[in-house]
């Protein structure tokens, strides 16, 4: 029987040395979850009478479910391990898309411990629920066998999950650990935007545990870029190049080292001569191909940088005047009427994919979007509530909110790579951006900035993300379903982009949102 480890962390994670910077250590057990980690069994690989194992009704684990047969006595039986004797919490996972109470009798060990448990209605054969019962494992093999006891049959069965989490369990400090295990502050990559936002989400994590050792290895990562005296190589003559000066502005917070002012300065003096559009907004880049053009990734590339530059060496009157005004262009050129944005503007037309009338790119590509909507919360931390262009952004922000809610995948909770084109074939939900939305949308409602009731929203995104995060044999995280970095382009272009594990682009996303949903 295939087994897959389900979402709590156990204490033991591997932390491999990391070159010169001491190895981070693993979490601290008031932050882990118990000794053994819960494991979820699929219900088709168990044993099935009087059932079919079925994949029309998405938002299933594994590869499929159960269908019961519409009468009583059918069920499914799993062959479980237990590491040792005594009382268990088992969880299944089940949809019931009728009106009406679907029960099922468990036993374990051919004793029965639940009668008629009740298994009601979840609103669709795609909406999900858990049930919970406790009963008694011996140590090693146990059968657990789910009958349906209704003429009804039962629910679709899609999982049984053993083990209970004792505790909260610390994802952010698991991923810094199998992340900074798996790469050394060399071995992570160069200068670039992706292992920027992977280390400004370690750094909350440093923010918050106070472990001397996250901010090390940034420090260690930062310091092959910035020599002694502040000089680095580097022309920032595109907004991806500039993503990772927050790294600067956290270091000079941290050491006072006036070294990396010296360096983010030089990020903030080249924004004095960047090409901009007619309305005043940054280009994505200098290159031949990409010039006039403004691309919904950029504001985060720059804009929390400038802020947080501006708070820290005291140009916050430029900083965010700039940060904001560059929010507004962008949303004024990107914004559509169902409150998404297009992922990128030529203002003058000649990209290939620009529409020849209106310039605009043709769709909503997910992670686009999400960077757009952590860059506008970020900024309105910062500008503070008398700016002139505050209520601009807000009025972005509120029709944004709208538009990713209503292309929640009601299923997963997750947003579509093609966020407005769900139900369109090879569409897939992407975790990088889902964990974006929900960070922007937990954030705004936290603040004010939307209606309380997007937190709810970001709940389900927060699960559905927590879906796509799991324990490999090695004890490290693996978090699926990440894109790769993406140009701009069609339908087709954006859904058959390669879907990477442990892309730098989700982990750094799953930090900021972790820190924002799990630990505030």
């Amino acid at each position: 029987m295939r087994r897959s480890t389900t979402l709590l962390v156990t204490a033991a994670l591997a932390a491999g040395t990391l070159s010169a910077t001491p190895a981070i250590p693993t979490a601290p057990a008031a932050a882990t979850a118990p000794t053994t980690a819960p494991v979820r069994y699929e219900a088709e690989d168990a044993l099935v009478s009087q059932g079919a194992v079925e994949s029309n009704h998405a938002g299933f684990t594994g590869t499929g479910f159960v269908n019961f047969a519409n009468v009583p006595g059918g069920y499914v039986e799993f062959t479980v391990d237990a590491a040792a004797a005594g009382a268990t919490e088992l969880t299944l996972r089940y949809a019931n898309g009728t009106g009406a109470n679907r029960p099922l009798d468990v036993a374990v060990n051919g004793t029965q411990v639940a009668d008629d448990l009740a298994f009601g209605p979840t609103g669709a054969w795609t909406s999900w629920r858990t049930g919970r019962l406790t009963a008694p494992l011996v140590a090693g093999r146990n059968t657990v066998r789910v009958t349906s006891a209704g003429a009804l049959g039962g629910p679709n069965l899609d999982s049984l999950t053993v083990g209970e989490d004792s505790g909260a369990t610390d994802w952010s400090l698991a991923v810094v650990q199998s992340t900074t295990a798996r790469h050394t502050p060399t071995s992570i990559g160069g200068w670039s935007y992706p292992v920027g936002l992977y280390l400004y989400g370690q750094y909350l994590v440093y923010q918050r545990t106070g472990d001397p050792r996250l901010l090390s290895y940034v420090k260690s990562y930062v310091d092959r870029f910035v020599d002694a005296a502040g000089n680095m190589d580097r022309n920032f003559n595109n907004l991806d190049s500039m993503q990772a000066g927050r790294l600067l502005v956290a270091l000079h917070e941290e050491t006072g080292q006036t070294r990396y002012q010296k360096a983010a300065k030089k990020i903030r003096d080249r924004l004095d001569t960047y090409p901009r559009t007619a309305e005043g907004g940054f280009w994505h880049s200098t290159s031949t191909d990409r010039r006039h053009q403004l691309w919904a990734d950029g504001v985060y590339m720059v804009n929390p940088f400038l802020v947080e530059y501006g708070r820290q060496f005291g140009d916050a009157g430029y900083a965010n005047d700039e940060a904001a005004k560059q929010l507004a262009v962008y949303g004024g050129r990107l914004q559509v009427a169902n409150g998404l944005l297009r992922h990128a503007w030529d203002e003058s037309k000649g990209a290939p994919w620009a529409n020849p009338q209106t310039g605009l790119a043709p769709e909503h590509w997910c992670r686009a979007v999400g960077w757009y909507s952590m860059a506008l919360v970020n900024v309105l931390d910062a500008i503070g509530p008398n700016h002139p262009r505050r209520a601009r952004l807000l009025t972005l922000l509120r029709q944004l909110a709208t538009g990713i809610e209503r292309y929640q995948d009601p299923a997963t909770g997750r947003w579509f790579q093609v966020v407005d084109k769900g139900a369109q074939p090879g569409n897939w939900t992407e975790t990088s951006c889902s964990s974006m939305f929900t960070y922007a949308l937990s954030r705004s409602a936290q603040q004010g900035y939307v209606d309380a009731r997007y937190a709810q929203v970001a709940q389900r995104g927060y699960e559905g993300v927590l879906d796509r995060i799991s324990l490999g044999s090695d004890g490290r995280t693996n978090l699926a379903e990440i894109s790769v970095g993406t140009n701009v382009g069609d339908f087709g272009y954006y859904v058959r982009r390669e879907r990477r594990t442990n892309d730098l682009h989700g982990l750094g996303a799953f930090l900021i949102m972790n820190e924002q949903l799990a630990v505030r």
